[in-house]
């Protein structure tokens, strides 16, 4: 090695000796599973111009709201949404108790193995199977039910428990938020009881930050005690137009920041990105076929046209998923 080298090799090693003997710590970094690109810069800097006190981009503390879907935008929702897999497994557990399901849809199908034809009765056949797996238990019922599925079912694809199916960069974004101030919340058209159940050991994000579709319920006596019970009317579809409902009514401040992945959050993005000062509208496409799935504007899960279309002029940030994430899932790859 020629001399200049070896002084120079010998200052960079001084200077980190220095330094840690300082107390000073060089920044990890913050999302070390997104590629170096657009996204990850626009992301970076926006966080940094929001919490620089008297800066042109600095938002107050209180202010920093950030709303993400769930479904596809934080744990993946191929084949189906996972809370559907759910209820179908509580159809086959539960058949023994109700013969007349041998011949009534949707439950005649599913217990057929035949999910798809399940689900082409839509919302009626939708709304019978969430009566009949979701409602009449009270509220700490259904959450040990959940948990207890959660612990032990496997996705059909990848054999793995589907909190494992959480994405790796969305958690790491979870984490930069927090970190800098950042107040997280799930905003989903999934259920709110059934997210509530499992949201802070995968995320990080309390019950009381969840908001969802939700079921009415009712307070009664039950055993001598006070319980919550869970009813078969529906009290609010945290969808499309629902979501700026549901933020307004759960969180009561309009977001910063809001992420989705879907037509479903196209109004919460456009709500969120309407507002004054600075903002910031996140939407994931699925674009990787052999990391996770492809599908967007064919997709009946998931199905993505509106927003993606919109989205430029919106000044949205399009994380294309093939190109900006490193890693997909905190065990790897499908």
């Amino acid at each position: 090695m020629k001399p200049r080298h070896v002084l120079k090799s010998l200052f960079v090693l001084m200077l980190f000796v220095g330094l840690a003997g300082s107390g000073l710590v060089l920044a990890a970094d913050p999302l070390p599973s997104w590629n170096d690109g657009e996204t990850r810069r626009a992301l970076i800097q926006f966080v940094e111009k929001s919490t620089e006190e008297n800066g042109a981009g600095y938002i107050p503390p209180e202010q920093r709201i950030a709303t993400f879907d769930n479904d596809g935008n934080l744990w993946a929702e191929k084949p189906i949404y996972f809370q559907l897999l759910y209820a179908i497994d509580k159809v086959r557990d539960q058949a023994q108790k109700h013969p007349e399901w041998k011949t009534e849809e949707p439950f005649a199908s599913i217990l057929k193995g035949d999910n798809k034809t399940a689900l082409e009765g839509g919302k009626s056949a939708l709304m019978k199977l969430i009566a009949a797996t979701h409602t009449g238990m009270t509220g700490e019922e259904f959450q040990a039910s959940v948990q207890q599925w959660l612990a032990s079912a496997r996705h059909p694809e990848t054999n793995r428990l589907y909190t494992e199916m959480v994405y790796q960069p969305m958690l790491e974004l979870l984490t930069y938020l927090r970190d800098n101030g950042f107040k997280t919340f799930i905003v989903s058209g999934g259920g709110i009881d059934f997210i509530r159940a499992y949201a802070e050991a995968a995320y990080g994000i309390p019950p009381e930050q969840v908001v969802g579709s939700s079921l009415k319920a009712r307070y009664e006596m039950r055993d001598g005690k006070p319980a919550i019970v869970k009813l078969p009317e529906v009290n609010l579809i945290d969808d499309k137009a629902g979501k700026p409902v549901g933020i307004y009514q759960h969180i009561g401040r309009r977001p910063v920041f809001a992420s989705g992945n879907s037509d479903g959050d196209f109004e919460m993005l456009q709500w969120t990105t309407a507002g004054d000062g600075p903002r910031f509208g996140l939407l994931l496409h699925h674009t990787d076929e052999k990391r996770e799935w492809a599908y967007d504007r064919d997709s009946p899960v998931g199905h993505l046209d509106k927003a993606l279309a919109a989205a430029s002029k919106q000044g949205w940030i399009v994380v294309n998923m093939k190109e900006d994430w490193k890693q997909v899932f905190p065990w790897g790859n499908r």
